[in-house]
Parts: structure tokens; sequence; C-alpha cells
């Protein structure tokens, strides 16, 4: 159910978890986690739906912390101008779609108060900065499938096994992020990949830990016995047989 009236910036950010409408089709979609999304509700001339009347189609116009009302609300004019010339918005429409390193730069900021420490932001940047972005940095964000995610990730999936698992990780949350803002639509890529096994399973080597020679293991447990710190006791416990 749809709000009547125009709604203004104020309105916009302080508005609940449902669907708001404007003027002429518009509507501003706030989903129950935060994320907010404009589109516009057309019939496009010609267009019928299965029973022969009007076929009314939603289409996304970006999310609404990157798009202002006012150019929601153009959008959502130059959506109804080609629906009544017969034109379908989903392929006439001219958009400012972001690069994929617009989005994932974006996400990097959005979530810096989640880090677990200070260590793992740069982590998160740098993987993408180092396989990502050379690659599909600057490509408009609704434009990367399948293709495009391989060029990153198969260069490394063998070698850097594990380095590539984080990139595909972080490739794939940038994809989500920019679907939920109205970008993109469809499956992500990263899963169909994943689902279909196009790239090769890798064995990873288990790398073990040096043992200690077992005549030292009494002096080394007789010294722990005499610490108090609770790793002194977990590590007491394991030397046990």
């Amino acid at each position: 159910m749809a709000l009547s009236g125009k709604l203004t910036k104020k309105r916009v950010e302080s508005l609940g978890a449902r669907r708001h409408g404007d003027e002429g089709g518009l509507y501003l979609v706030l989903d129950p986690s935060g994320a907010r999304r404009w589109i516009v509700r057309v019939v496009v001339k010609g267009q019928k739906n299965r029973k022969g009347g009007p076929l009314r189609t939603d289409f996304g116009l970006g999310g609404a912390d990157v798009v202002t009302l006012n150019q929601a609300r153009d959008r959502a004019l130059e959506y109804r101008r080609m629906a009544r010339q017969g034109r379908n918005p989903r392929f006439n429409a001219q958009r400012d779609i972001p690069t994929f390193e617009e989005i994932a730069q974006q996400v990097h900021i959005d979530r810096m108060p989640t880090w677990k420490n200070a260590k793992h932001g740069p982590q998160w940047i740098n993987t993408l900065r180092d396989y990502a972005f050379p690659k599909i940095g600057r490509m408009p964000i609704d434009s990367i499938d399948q293709p495009e995610v391989l060029m990153c990730l198969s260069p490394i999936w063998t070698e850097k096994h594990e380095t590539a698992k984080r990139l595909a990780q972080r490739i794939k949350i940038v994809l989500d992020v920019a679907k939920s803002k109205g970008f993109r639509s469809g499956e992500n890529p990263v899963t169909a990949i994943k689902d279909a096994g196009v790239l090769p399973k890798v064995k990873v080597k288990v790398k073990h830990h040096k043992s200690m020679p077992w005549q030292d293991v009494p002096a080394f447990y007789a010294d722990l016995s005499r610490r108090n710190a609770m790793a002194a006791k977990a590590l007491m416990f394991t030397c046990l047989p």
C-alpha cells in the first residue's frame, strides 16, 4: 500500500520499511534490512498481460543513498515517456551506472565500523585492489558476469587458492550490494560459478607445526604448571596423552 502525495527529502530519510508513493508511478521501497531503492511502475504501450489487459511493470531506478529524490523523479519521467512511445525502459533507458570499484569503495566505507580489528579493513579492500580493480574496476557494475569474475579468479585460483577464495567472497558481496541498490538483477555470477563447478578443485596441502622432542616435554610441562595463565593451563591439557 503506497502513501499518497509527494515525498520530500526529509520524509525520505525518516520513513519506515514499506513501499512509499510519490507521483506518476514512482515509489520508494524500504526493505526491513534497511536497503532503500527507487522503482517506477509503468505501462508500456502495446504490451499486454495474460488476461489481455495493460501490462504494468516495475523498473529499478537505483538505490536511494545514490539516487536523490529529484534524480528519481527525472528518471521516472523518462521511463514514462518511453513507455507511452511503446519502448521498453529496460532496454532504452540511459542510466548512470556506477563502476565496480565505486561500489566496492562504498561497501568498504560502510563496513568500517564492523571490522573485527584494524588490519581486517585494509586487507578487505586491498585484495580487490590487487586482483579485481585492474581487470573490472572501471566496468559498469551491471555489466559484470561470469567471464569477468573468472578473469579475476582464474589466474590465482591454484597458486594462491586461499587469496582467490577471499577474493571471490568479496566480489560476491560487492555485486550483492549493487543488486540491493537497484543496479543489478538476476543471480550473482560468483554463486553461479561455484554451483557449476567451473573452477578446478584444489587440494590444499596441510602444513604441520614443528613438534617438540619428547625428551623435552616433562620439563616444559613442569614449567607450565608453575604458571597461572589460562593459556598455560590449556596447553598443559593439550600435552596430556
